[in-house]
């Protein structure tokens, strides 16, 4: 959104403040300004998660960190964070982050567990349980 567009709805916003109501298009346009200053990374997470799946694994670490550094809003957004990072590290042989990223996943759960299939993973899986059982 232009910086123009952005001050004519900031204006429409004012002058409709008082209303008990704003039309759906006004309604549309001050949630489009709103997302332009909510920075939660939920797009970095998002555009990480797909450049993971992509198997662009030096970008997706790029976005997951940044997802984090902004904050995330929900535990489970932050878990899933650390786990896309660990097994970005994971299959870019630097087990030594792998193993820290699953660490920082333990710290906000305990209790987390991997998936079946991604418990059996030959190279993140006896990571992640080597991880687990120090805490134990």
């Amino acid at each position: 959104m232009t910086l123009p567009r952005m001050l004519l709805v900031s204006a429409a916003v004012c002058a409709l403040a008082g209303c008990e109501s704003m039309p759906a298009q006004v309604q549309t346009q001050v949630e489009e300004v709103k997302s332009l200053f909510t920075v939660d990374g939920t797009k970095d997470l998002a555009e990480g998660i797909r450049q993971y799946e992509d198997g662009q694994y030096r970008g997706a670490q790029r976005h997951l960190q940044a997802a984090l550094d902004a904050g995330l809003s929900s535990r489970a957004d932050r878990i899933k964070a650390h786990k896309y990072l660990a097994f970005s590290y994971c299959v870019t042989d630097r087990e030594r982050q792998c193993r820290e990223e699953f660490r920082n996943i333990l710290n906000l759960d305990p209790r987390f567990e991997l998936d079946p299939a991604e418990a059996g993973h030959p190279l993140w899986g006896p990571a992640f349980r080597s991880v687990k059982a120090e805490r134990q």
